[in-house]
């Protein structure tokens, strides 16, 4: 039986993180015409791993990363009712393990941490056509919200 655990990420991490990072770049890019093409960067790891507001897990099996989230506390627009949310992001499992379980793993570490922090929002974004992702997010709790629209001129 494997048994996946969830841990903080720490800089030891740092390259199996810019891999995962370039896998979430890859399997975002159909969505997206904008992204650069590669070589490319969406996230600052560094700080991920050592800003206090950031909690960016890893989730291992056998030794090996095999998944990965952040949590990053940020302010709320001054008409909604929490004054702050947590914006997930760097969602990421390797291929060969999706579909055992890992994001809900992260997710549930991400929660977490977020309830400790005294938080009662999460909020993240997934593009509209990215259907296994969209599956993912709702089978953890989420729910669809808003479409953000785009135009290129």
């Amino acid at each position: 039986m494997e048994t996946i655990t969830t841990r903080e990420a720490t800089l030891a991490d740092m390259d199996a993180l810019l891999q995962f990072e370039q896998g979430v770049i890859e399997a975002e890019r159909p969505f997206d015409p904008t992204i650069k093409p590669h070589p490319t960067k969406y996230y600052d790891i560094d700080l991920m791993v050592t800003a206090p507001h950031i909690y960016l897990v890893v989730a291992e099996l056998d030794g090996q990363l095999i998944g990965s989230g952040y949590a990053r506390i940020q302010t709320s627009k001054p008409f909604l009712n929490h004054p702050q949310h947590c914006y997930l992001g760097f969602m990421y499992v390797l291929p060969q393990h999706r579909g055992k379980g890992v994001n809900n793993l992260i997710m549930q570490a991400l929660k977490e941490w977020a309830i400790g922090k005294g938080i009662t929002e999460l909020q993240l974004e997934v593009y509209y056509d990215n259907a296994p992702a969209v599956k993912a997010y709702e089978k953890t709790g989420f729910s669809k919200n808003m479409i953000q629209m785009r135009m290129g001129l």
